[in-house]
């Protein structure tokens, strides 16, 4: 069995990810609902995630960004329910499982691949899944996906990634999307230099210990889609978002009339991390504002 030691640095930090939402699942209310999660959580991989633990803001802020692309994609589900969903750096997603509807295509390491196979199969997905291992530092997106393109509409998933990536990554990774999916919907999370600044350096130091590290945040981290030609249709930070969900009590003591107060005085600084919604090619460029309404699941 492929261990959590034999993946890359960044592939590393999906486990810290992981473990996020294994603790959430076992949280009344949990805010994603992950009851899969726990099976990838071996003892490795609770030694990646552990030093992670005790920064409860920031385990907050990455369950509610999962949820948040979680209720874009029951938008585009609801439209329609056969939806081709591409996760690019899928890590231990578990979608395809929790969520009703799409064809599914995950992306990532061998590694990561391998032991997702051995911890949750394909055969138990619901829904049509497909797993496709790359090796991002010797092979494109476009290689692997060639036989998935073509001009019907696609979400594509790029969750906890972007943050890691050069400009020239960034580029080539919207140019190979492009010319695989001319028509297709991009759901991601962006961090600019006044959040990570303001926010986010204490978790950074855990990653950078893990052996990954963030690229040099922009200003502006939206702007290179624009030049890119996408439309923005949404954009929902991830602390104004769990302010509305009323959830910041329970997990970090913090009283929501503080909460608000904070994010009414910091809102530009909070506005600074974010799941984007970009359209390309002519696809639906109607904002899911209704994405915000979904009720909390509950663990079973």
């Amino acid at each position: 069995m492929v261990r959590a030691d034999h993946v890359n640095p960044i592939s590393a930090t999906a486990y810290y990810c992981c473990g996020v939402r294994m603790d959430d699942a076992a949280s009344v209310p949990s805010i994603v609902g992950d009851i899969y999660a726990k099976r990838f959580m071996d003892e490795r991989a609770m030694q990646i995630y552990e030093p992670f633990r005790a920064d409860r803001m920031a385990a907050v802020s990455n369950a509610v960004r999962c949820r948040i692309i979680d209720d874009l994609l029951r938008e585009e589900l609801r439209r329609n329910e056969r939806t081709r969903i591409v996760t690019i750096g899928a890590g231990f997603d578990t979608r395809p499982y929790r969520l009703a509807g799409g064809t599914w295509i995950e992306l990532d390491e061998l590694p990561i691949i391998d032991y997702k196979n051995s911890k949750l199969a394909v055969a138990e997905s619901p829904n049509p899944l497909a797993r496709i291992a790359i090796d991002f530092s010797t092979e494109t997106i476009a290689s692997k996906l060639e036989h998935a393109a073509g001009n019907a509409p696609v979400v594509v998933v790029i969750e906890g990634v972007f943050t890691y990536l050069e400009p020239p990554a960034v580029a080539s990774t919207l140019s190979q999307l492009q010319r695989l999916f001319p028509r297709h919907v991009l759901l991601c999370d962006l961090m600019n230099k006044r959040f990570f600044d303001a926010f986010a350096r204490s978790v950074h130091e855990k990653i950078m210990a893990a052996g990954a590290r963030f690229s040099e945040r922009p200003e502006d981290p939206a702007a290179p889609f624009m030049e890119h030609g996408y439309v923005e249709t949404d954009r929902i930070p991830m602390f104004e978002r769990t302010v509305q969900m009323g959830v910041l009590w329970k997990r970090t003591h913090m009283p929501n009339i503080v909460a608000r107060v904070l994010l009414a005085l910091f809102r530009r600084e909070f506005a600074g991390f974010a799941v984007h919604r970009f359209a390309f090619g002519g696809v639906q460029h109607v904002a899911a504002a209704s994405s915000r309404g979904h009720p909390l699941p509950q663990p079973p």
